[in-house]
């Protein structure tokens, strides 16, 4: 990789167990890409259980799996071959798609295991490689090996990552991922339906191996045990390159040094503001997104064909970067600001392929309609990020949308943190929206006062907006008591949560 070429950084916000957040940024220090996972979540891409088959829906060539943790999952006939599928019969699943929006999860009985560099598939026979290596040279030289190392019994995919690398590093991942597969169905033997057989890779975990890629030249962590982890895994397979890789201690979150937290806000935003002064609204609904251009504070230095064109090819970059940052998936139709010619037409579509043809979740770009919008599929590889962080208003009835309960709490948590490392006080009284603390309280608040050392009260206030938080109050566990009190008296009541211990 050449000095000149664009470089990356890995940003990780491990220090709550509650949630994980992974940011990638850009040279520029803005968002690339955004992972986020809470140890809540279940049902999750690449698990593994072994189900009981609940129900068989005929007229939907369906199923419906106990997978054993209180959401079924959802099986298209379709994918199943050999097996008579009938209620009460035991199958090995996979997680396909992430439990979301209320339903279960799909899952399929085609297993397949992936690696750094390969997708192993027990009882397959393929042998291909990524379609994104576009180099037909080294196709031809991955294809075989993969041919030369694929055991009897299995298919293999070679990764895009792959590309480069010499068959001693294949046939190590072909070696790690046949262990994985005899662990598998040992534990599958040993366990009864319905139950977890095997969980996939943390998030962390994940991110390396999908995204640590040539472009990334340094990884921030805020754990010291996670960035001797990542030190481990990057000498492992990377081991001629030198890829930075350090450990964050300073008081400010690490999210906040490096104006995540900012750029989150505005990733939930409907509009999204251009360099030029265009901007983007973007609004998802449950069958497809639409995604409308607006020339807005634009005016350009020529005429309006030209403001009009530039103003569209500045959107479709951005439309390319929201969609991955936001995870949408499916179908987005997009209104772009009608132009004259056909040519104009053409060259924003193979812009947007062209933007698109790197995207890990598959992309394909249709043709202006006679409606003049662009239509784009994409594949939905995880959830999206409205509905990882919000969930519908419950005051308007769902027509609106408001953080979830989680992430409020996780707010809340990162803003202790901060007070806890300026301060000695020995208690805390937090004030936040009633359901909220109430929240809190049944299901962080004593594992917060264990990691902080410290006492948290939480009062519930229903004047409070749903998202509003803050800090009335800070000393002796028998100051912040008497506090309490005070306020009990003054206006007759007071909703003050606290843990058992306190």
């Amino acid at each position: 990789m050449t000095s000149f070429e664009p470089t990356k950084k890995i940003v990780a916000n491990l220090i709550d167990p509650e949630e994980i957040r992974i940011a990638i940024l850009d040279d520029r220090g803005k968002l690339y890409d955004f992972f986020v996972e809470r140890m809540l979540e279940h049902q999750r891409t690449g698990e593994i259980y072994k189900a009981r088959v609940d129900s068989v829906l005929p007229g939907m060539h369906s199923a419906f799996l106990n997978l054993g943790d209180g959401r079924n999952g959802f099986l298209y006939l379709d994918d199943v071959h050999g097996i008579d599928v009938k209620p009460g019969i035991e199958m090995l699943v996979q997680v396909v798609k992430n439990a979301r929006k209320g339903k279960g999860a799909r899952v399929s009985p085609r297993i397949s295991l992936a690696g750094r560099y390969m997708v192993l598939i027990p009882d397959g026979h393929e042998t291909g490689v990524s379609k994104r290596i576009e180099d037909n040279d080294e196709r031809a030289r991955l294809r075989s090996i993969s041919k030369e190392i694929r055991p009897e019994g299995f298919g293999i995919i070679i990764r895009t990552v792959a590309e480069g690398f010499d068959k001693e590093s294949l046939e190590n991942d072909v070696q790690d991922l046949l262990a994985q597969w005899e662990t598998i169905k040992r534990n599958a033997e040993k366990n009864g339906a319905p139950c977890l057989i095997h969980r996939d890779l943390g998030l962390l975990e994940r991110v390396l191996r999908d995204d640590l890629t040539e472009d990334i030249d340094e990884i921030v962590v805020d754990t010291e045990e996670d960035r001797d982890n990542i030190q481990s895994f990057a000498e492992r397979f990377f081991p001629g390159k030198n890829i930075e890789i350090n450990f964050y201690k300073g008081k400010t979150p690490i999210f906040d040094v490096y104006n995540i937290e900012n750029q989150l806000l505005e990733l939930q935003d409907r509009k999204v503001w251009l360099s030029s002064g265009a901007y983007l609204v973007i609004d998802q609904t449950e069958a497809l997104t639409v995604i409308d251009v607006n020339t807005g504070k634009f005016v350009g230095s020529k005429n309006l064909k030209d403001t009009i064109f530039k103003t569209n090819m500045e959107a479709a970059e951005e439309i390319a970067r929201q969609l991955r940052l936001r995870a949408i998936g499916g179908i987005i139709v997009v209104d772009f600001i009608d132009m004259d010619t056909e040519e104009s037409n053409q060259e924003l579509i193979h812009e947007l392929q062209e933007l698109f043809r790197n995207d890990r979740c598959k992309a394909r770009v249709y043709g202006v309609t006679g409606l003049g919008l662009v239509e784009i599929t994409r594949k939905r590889a995880r959830t999206d990020i409205r509905a990882a962080l919000s969930h519908g208003c419950p005051f308007c009835g769902g027509l609106g949308w408001v953080p979830r309960e989680e992430s409020i709490a996780l707010q809340i948590k990162r803003f202790i943190r901060k007070i806890t490392m300026s301060s000695r006080s020995e208690a805390l009284l937090i004030e936040a929206y009633s359901s909220i603390a109430a929240y809190i309280a049944e299901t962080f608040l004593a594992s917060w006062e264990e990691e902080f050392d410290k006492k948290i009260f939480i009062r519930g206030c229903p004047e409070f907006s749903w998202g509003k938080f803050r800090l009335d109050a800070q000393g002796s566990q028998v100051q912040i008591e008497h506090r309490i009190n005070s306020l009990q008296k003054r206006e007759g009541w007071a909703i003050v949560h606290k843990s058992s211990s306190a």
